[in-house]
């Protein structure tokens, strides 16, 4: 069973910054693209970033320039940095992989982490 665990949410000020990481438990199997959704109060789940395993990153229009999606293929983590947060970045923040097993590909999601904008 893979397992995706996330950390790094919590409280932060408008313009402040917060960095999400999402830690793969699959030892066995090797990881394919990585990718933050986040879902905001009373609104459906969206994609924020996403990265392929070649490190080719794609974002959404309302955090490019302010967020930047990295990974460690070694440690099978991906991360979120978020700069110049905005109140309307407040949501649960979702860590989503493609993850490689023996019959094909699944994917995954995280529990979800917390990131709170408000002054």
């Amino acid at each position: 069973q893979v397992q995706l665990v996330e950390s790094g949410g919590g409280l932060v000020q408008p313009g402040g910054s917060l960095r999400l990481s999402c830690a793969a438990s699959a030892s066995s199997f090797s990881i394919g693209a990585m990718g933050w959704y986040r879902q905001p109060p009373g609104k459906q789940r969206e994609l924020v970033a996403s990265i392929r395993s070649s490190g080719s990153a794609t974002y959404a229009d309302s955090v490019r320039g302010r967020f930047t999606i990295s990974r460690d293929n070694a440690k099978k983590t991906v991360y979120l940095q978020m700069n110049s947060l905005k109140p309307e970045d407040t949501a649960v923040y979702y860590c989503n992989a493609d993850v490689y097993t023996i019959p094909g590909m699944t994917n995954y999601w995280g529990q979800g982490t917390q990131v709170t904008v408000s002054s």
